[in-house]
């Protein structure tokens, strides 16, 4: 488990990232996705210092070249800033706007399920009982 900090170094809450090597995804990749997740969901709070790059590193014990990737990942798509002598830390998120570009790609990727349903006879209609009979599931 990661300490995460407020902008002011006091502990705020921890961060649990977890890296598996039967997990198919590279480990950047794997540390990206679980940090970013933390942020949408809003685990981890805007100004929240994540932990350098050295100590995520040695707490997962993978190359901090590895972490220093994730994090530069996270930057380019402005999910953290880093500070030079600081840190990195959470960024604020426009939740309307990250929601707009979900619900994008959302709709492409219906698009291609569509169209490959298609390919094979399947009605959209079949496509709406999938999505209905999944959206039943969950609420159980």
């Amino acid at each position: 488990m990661l300490c995460m900090y407020d902008s002011y170094g006091n502990k705020e809450r921890n961060l649990l990232v977890v890296i598996s090597a039967t997990n198919p995804a590279p480990m950047y990749k794997q540390v990206t996705d679980q940090i970013r997740d933390a942020i949408v969901t809003g685990s981890l709070a805007p100004n929240a210092r994540l932990p350098s790059i050295r100590e995520m590193g040695e707490e997962l014990r993978i190359s901090h070249i590895t972490i220093k990737r994730a994090y530069g990942d996270l930057e380019r798509e402005g999910y953290i800033v880093t500070r030079p002598g600081l840190g990195s830390f959470v960024a604020g998120i426009n939740r309307e706007k990250l929601r707009e570009e979900k619900l994008e790609e959302l709709r492409k990727d219906v698009a291609r399920l569509a169209k490959a349903a298609e390919t094979f006879g399947i009605p959209v209609a079949e496509i709406r009982r999938i999505v209905d009979d999944l959206k039943v599931r969950k609420r159980r």
